[in-house]
């Protein structure tokens, strides 16, 4: 899994471009919780869908980055949480033992 680490919020703005050629992934990880870590492996564990970017994003050291994305993307804040960002907008949020690397697969496709 090559993770891209998201640590500035400026990269939203990438992401939200991107998003209208290759989906974009956004893994919402907090380092303090074994629920999170246990989807982070899960996903790690995977197959990775090629035609996407992942990225992670450390909740503990970037709340303010998971807070635009509540902004930007009109989600509620989960964690762990993943979202998928098709054509500027978030198709797709699952959080806690719903995320998998099939359904996001799925999702990309």
């Amino acid at each position: 899994m090559n993770w891209i680490q998201l640590t500035t919020t400026e990269q939203l703005d990438s992401i939200k471009e991107k998003s209208g050629q290759v989906p974009q992934v956004i893994f919402k990880h907090s380092t303090r919780c074994s629920i999170s870590s246990m989807a982070l492996g899960r996903l790690e564990r995977a197959t990775v869908p090629e035609h996407a970017d992942f990225y992670y994003l450390d909740l503990i050291a970037h709340r303010d980055i998971s807070n635009k994305i509540v902004e930007i993307f009109q989600v509620h804040h989960e964690s762990p949480q993943v979202l998928v960002i098709k054509d500027g907008q978030c198709t797709y949020d699952e959080s806690h033992m719903g995320i998998t690397m099939d359904e996001i697969a799925a999702q990309v496709n």
